[in-house]
Order: C-alpha cells, then structure tokens, then sequence
C-alpha cells in the first residue's frame, strides 16, 4: 500500500482537475474547452466571459472547497471521538451551523459578513456538546449518532421556525436544506474559502495528533500530549471547516461520512496522508454531485446535496449494520 501512495494521490489530484475542468465546460450551456480558455485569456467580455467568471468558476471553487473541508472535517471527528460513524452531518454540526446561519441572516440582514462567525460558532457549540454527550455517557457510537440525530431535529425545528417568522428568508430555504453550490459569487466564497484553506493547513500540522489520539487517551498522556487542548483545537478545526461551508453551501450532506471511509480503504488510519487524500476526493465528490445535479435534468437543476443523499443514505444504513455494537467513546 505505501508504494502505491505517490501514484494515488495523484490520481487522486488528475481527477479533481477533471471534475474542475467539466464543472466548467459542462452545465446548462455547454462550453468547448477553447471557448474556456478565450474566456479567461482573450479579454472579450462576451456572454462566455460572463458564464465562466461569474458563474461557473465560483461554483467549482464552492463545489472543490466544500468537498474538502466537510470531508477533512468528518475525518477529524471521527478521530477525536473515536467513532466511524461520525461526520458534520450525522451528529448534528451542519444542522446546528445551519440554524445560527438563518438566525444571522433574520437578525442581521444587512452584514452578511457575519454569516460565517455564526456559521462557525453554531457548529462549534454542536460540536462540543456532542462531544461532552459522549464524556460524560461513555456513550456508545450507535448512541452518539442517535443523540445527532435528535440535535439535528431541534435545529431543524428552529430552522424552520425562523421561515415562519420571517417570510423572505424562506424563499431560499429549499436550496439551503438541501445543499445547493446554486447563486455562488467570488464575495460569498472568499472569507468562507479563506476560513476552509486555514483550518485544512492547520488540520495537517496536526495529523501526528491525531494518529496519537487514536493509540487511546493513556497512551496520548505517556507521550506528554495535553489531550483535551489537542481535542478541543481539532474540534474548533472541524467545526471551522463545516461551519463555513454551510454558510454558503448550505446543508450538504454524507460528504463528511462517505469519503473519509473511501480514503481509509486507499491510505489506512494515518492521518498525514488520509487528510490530503480526503481533502483531493472530497473535492472531486462533490463538483460530480453537482455537475450531475445541473446536467441530468436539464434546463433543471437538481440540488447537489440532493444527489449526495441518494448516494449517503445507503451508505450510512450499510455502515450502521456493519459496525453495530461497536467501540466506546473514549474521552
């Protein structure tokens, strides 16, 4: 397996710029790939200028961020709580990061720049209270995932509260539940982006932490690491990631669960290279979903999360009868 390593990852790297490429080329108006590049090199603002920069070029960043962030953050949590079935969307983060997004939205309409501090502080908090569930319970992971489930439906709840309330917001809401790249600029995506690339580049300083964390918490001890900082630092980057990707992507789903458990099957349990590994398919994952999403149904467009659900549902119902009974948590 390791020497096969080089040649994964950059498969691994040729077919994120493959779904790159086809997120540009391909959509309700297709686009040779010469009209693309006279596009982005020629200087004539015609209607293909317009479509590749305005258009589909945020929708591919979005698409390529989100898939990596949300992965990268499934693979963290699923480290620091021990538990396969973790991710931002089972246990509850998107959920909890979606709530704060629509309370940021209602109370500050006019500062969308809040968005992804609301976005970050909803799923941070989910987080640690998933977290302290699993403390203070030594809950097993069937458990855990139940009690995500259950913050899932309160946010949910609360979502759709605040669509009652206020009847503007709820004329996106549709997209927003499902997890849509939909309506993407370069102003919605870089302070979300930005949170993203920093908490992934942290994230990878921190794989041998996480590789320790994993040997069990006497063992972290024995080796001089002060276990709960490093949790509670991985936890923030986690929520960081999630959070701002719900912010502008709104409640994509299964990204976090399903590549994590791809990557390991490529890589192992050694996080130094199973975080670049998700961070390179989580991208290509879901620029895929949603090219599918735009093309299959055209002139329609089906919602990228929509698709990634057809795909995650079974996928977590077959991991759910296979590891049933379980680890403990360990915390």
């Amino acid at each position: 397996m390791k020497k096969n390593r080089p040649f994964i990852i950059l498969s691994l790297f040729i077919l994120l710029l493959f779904s790159s490429c086809l997120g540009l080329f391909l959509g309700s108006v297709f686009l040779s790939p010469g009209e693309v590049i006279r596009a982005l090199f020629s200087g004539n603002r015609d209607m293909a200028y317009t479509l590749v920069t305005t258009v589909r070029i945020p929708r591919v960043a979005g698409g390529l961020f989100a898939g990596m962030g949300l992965a990268c953050a499934g693979v963290i949590l699923q480290g620091v709580m021990n538990n396969s079935l973790a991710s931002p969307n089972t246990i509850g983060v998107n959920s909890g990061s979606g709530f704060a997004v629509m309370l940021a939205m209602m109370l500050f309409p006019s500062l969308p720049r809040l968005v992804p501090a609301f976005a970050f502080s909803g799923a941070l908090l989910t987080t640690l209270f998933i977290f302290l569930l699993a403390y203070l319970a030594d809950s097993s992971r069937t458990t855990i995932i139940l009690a995500g489930i259950t913050v899932s439906s309160f946010f949910n709840a609360g979502i759709n509260t605040i669509k009652l309330l206020d009847s503007e917001l709820s004329i996106n809401l549709t997209s927003f539940m499902a997890g849509s790249l939909s309506g993407l600029t370069v102003n919605k995506l870089v302070l979300p982006c930005l949170g993203i690339l920093t908490a992934f580049v942290l994230s990878l300083f921190l794989a041998g932490s996480l590789n320790v964390l994993g040997l069990g918490e006497d063992i972290a001890r024995s080796l001089g690491m002060r276990v709960a900082l490093v949790r509670f630092i991985l936890l923030a980057l986690a929520s960081l990631m999630a959070g701002c990707v719900v912010s502008y992507a709104g409640l994509l789903s299964f990204v976090g669960l399903i590549v994590p458990h791809i990557c390991r099957q490529l890589f192992g349990n050694d996080a130094r290279f199973l975080l670049p590994c998700c961070g390179l398919l989580g991208g290509s994952f879901v620029l895929l979903g949603d090219l599918l999403g735009r093309t299959l149904f055209s002139p329609y467009e089906l919602p990228a999360g929509i698709l990634l659900a057809f795909v995650g549902g079974p996928f977590f119902l077959y991991l759910l009868l296979k590891k049933k009974g379980g680890r403990r948590v360990n915390a």
